[in-house]
C-alpha cells in the first residue's frame, strides 16, 4: 500500500485516536475500525478502496496468516482438551496441591516464566491450564492476563534462548566493534542487567500474583469484585474467547488420561519448538503446535473420545470459532499498524525526539522513544529495527567504539523501549493473545495492566537518568 507525503503529527492521528476510543468505547473492534478508516482517508483514498487496499497489504503477508493458523490451531487443542476432559481432570489434580487463593494467582505467573522460549505460545499455553484453578479460586480474569502478558515478551528479552535474542543480535551487527551474529549474541547478553523494564515488568508481576504488593488501580477494582463477589468478569464483559468453547462436554463415564491427553501434546509442543529452535536457530511453533493437534485427534479417535468422524470435526470447528473473536482484533491491529507505518509515525516519533540526544540522556531518551514508538504501533520488533541504526552509531561514537557501560545501556533502552508497546499496547499482539488466552476482556486486560507498565516504565526511567548522570 503505497502512501505519497509526508504528514508529520497527523500520522499520529488513526492510533491515538484508536487508543481514546478503546479506552472510552472499551469496544477494541469499533475503535480499530475507526483508526483505520481516519488512516486511509487520511493518505487520501476514499474509504471502500483504501480498506480494499490495507486490509490487503496487512493481512495478506506471511507474518499475519502464521500468528492467525497459530490461533486456530490452539483453538482446536484447546477444543479437544475439553472433549478429553483433561482440564477439568488437571485442575482437580492441581486443587490438592494449590489451596489458597493467593497460589492461584501466583500459580499463573509461575507459568509464563516456565514457558520462557516464545511470547506467542507462553500466553496460549499458560492460560487455558492457569485458568480453570484461578476461577476457582476466584482471581480476575484481568489478573490472569496480566500475569500471562508479564510472562510472554518480557520473560523472552530476559533469557538468551529465545528468537527475540537471536533477533537483536542480528540488529547490532555492524555497530562497533560487533562484526558477527556470535559478536552481537554476546553484546545482547551482556546487556540483559541494562533491560531495565523487562525486569521490573517480571518482578512486579510476580510480587502482586503472590500478594506481596497489594494490587492498586483499575486491578484492584478488579480482584474485590472477584474476590468478594466471585465474578471473574465484569458484568457486561466481552470475553476474547467465543462461547462455543463452553458448548465442548467431555463425553459421559469416559475417564481420562492427564499423560496421553494433556502431557503428551504439551511435550510435543515444547520439544519441537525447543529442538527446532537449538537445530535450526528459528523455534517452529506453528509446526509445534500442528503436531500436537494431529497427536491428540489420532490418539482421542482410537481412544473413543469421539462419537463419530463429524462429532470429531463439530468440536474442531467450535474450537475455531471461538478463537475468532481474537483473530478479528488481531487483524485490525496489523491494519493499524501498517497504515500508521505508512503515514511515516515511526519516523515522527523519531524526529522529535533526535535533537534531546546527549550522552547523558542517550539511554533514557532510547527506551522512551522506542517505549512511544512501540505503544503506538504495537510492534517491538519493528521499534527495534528503527531505533537501532539510529542510536547505536550514536553510543559507539560516544564511548569510542568500544563496549562500555553506555552502550549497554543504550542496547537495554532500546530492548525495553520496544518491549513496553508490546507488553501493555492494545494493538500489540501478545496482549491479544493474552487477553486470548485469559479469556478476558481485552480493554479490561489493557486498561488494568497499563498501571502496572507506567509503574515499570517509570522505575527503568528512574534508573537510566541515574546511569546518565553517573556519566557511564
Amino acid at each position: 500500500m503505497e502512501i505519497e507525503g509526508t504528514f508529520g503529527i497527523l500520522s499520529m492521528l488513526p492510533v491515538v485516536l484508536a487508543l481514546v476510543l478503546a479506552f472510552w468505547t472499551k469496544d477494541a473492534v469499533f475503535s480499530l475500525m475507526i483508526g483505520c478508516l481516519t488512516g486511509v482517508v487520511l493518505a487520501g483514498f476514499d474509504p471502500a478502496t483504501g480498506l480494499k487496499k490495507l486490509f490487503l497489504t496487512a493481512l495478506g503477508n506471511g507474518d499475519f496468516i502464521w500468528v492467525m493458523m497459530i490461533e486456530v490451531a490452539v483453538g482446536i487443542m484447546i477444543a479437544l482438551y475439553l472433549r478429553a476432559g483433561v482440564i477439568t481432570a488437571f485442575t482437580e489434580w492441581a486443587s490438592t496441591k494449590i489451596r489458597t487463593r493467593r497460589a492461584a494467582s501466583g500459580f499463573g505467573w509461575l507459568l509464563g516464566i516456565f514457558v520462557f522460549f516464545s511470547d506467542y505460545f507462553s500466553p496460549l499455553f499458560s492460560g487455558p491450564i492457569a485458568r480453570p484453578l484461578t476461577d476457582k479460586y476466584k482471581v480476575s480474569r484481568e489478573m490472569l492476563a496480566y500475569e500471562l502478558d508479564s510472562g510472554s515478551a518480557p520473560v523472552c528479552t530476559l533469557i538468551p534462548l529465545s528468537g527475540w535474542a537471536v533477533y537483536i543480535a542480528g540488529l547490532l551487527v555492524g555497530y562497533g566493534p560487533i562484526t558477527t551474529v556470535e559478536e552481537g549474541m554476546g553484546l545482547f547478553i551482556k546487556a540483559i542487567p541494562f533491560n531495565f523494564y523487562g525486569w521490573f515488568a517480571v518482578i512486579l508481576c510476580g510480587l502482586i500474583a503472590w500478594q506481596v504488593i497489594p494490587n492498586f488501580g483499575p486491578m484492584r477494582t478488579a480482584e474485590l469484585r472477584a474476590k468478594n463477589e466471585g465474578k471473574v468478569l465484569r458484568d457486561g464483559a466481552s470475553p476474547l474467547t467465543g462461547e462455543e468453547m463452553d458448548d465442548i462436554k467431555a463425553l459421559q463415564g469416559k475417564k481420562t488420561n492427564l499423560l496421553f491427553f494433556l502431557v503428551f501434546p504439551v511435550l510435543i509442543v515444547i520439544g519441537i519448538a525447543l529442538g527446532t529452535f537449538f537445530m535450526l536457530g528459528s523455534a517452529k511453533i506453528l509446526e509445534a503446535f500442528f503436531a500436537a493437534v494431529m497427536y491428540q485427534a489420532v490418539a482421542m479417535s482410537f481412544g473413543g473420545y469421539f462419537k463419530s468422524v463429524k462429532d470429531g470435526m463439530d468440536v474442531a470447528v467450535k474450537g475455531i470459532k471461538a478463537v475468532l473473536p481474537a483473530i478479528m482484533i488481531l487483524a485490525l491491529a496489523y491494519c493499524i499498524n501498517t497504515i500508521s507505518k505508512g503515514l511515516g509515525a515511526q519516523q515522527y516519533i523519531i524526529s522529535v525526539t533526535e535533537t534531546w540526544m546527549t550522552a547523558g540522556m542517550l539511554p533514557l531518551i532510547t527506551f522512551i522513544t522506542g517505549a512511544f514508538i512501540s505503544f503506538f504501533t504495537g510492534t517491538s520488533w519493528g521499534t527495534y529495527a528503527i531505533v537501532t541504526p539510529f542510536v547505536m552509531p550514536i553510543a559507539f561514537g560516544i564511548s569510542g567504539g568500544v563496549v562500555s557501560p553506555l552502550v549497554l545501556a543504550t542496547v537495554g533502552g532500546i530492548v525495553g523501549g520496544g518491549l513496553f508497546g508490546d507488553h501493555c499496547s492494545p494493538v500489540s499482539d501478545t496482549t491479544c493473545l493474552s487477553s486470548f488466552g485469559a479469556a478476558s476482556d481485552h480493554m479490561d486486560h489493557v486498561s488494568t495492566q497499563l498501571p502496572y507498565a507506567l509503574l515499570s516504565g517509570a522505575l527503568a526511567g528512574a534508573l537510566f537518568i541515574v546511569i546518565g548522570m553517573m556519566g557511564v
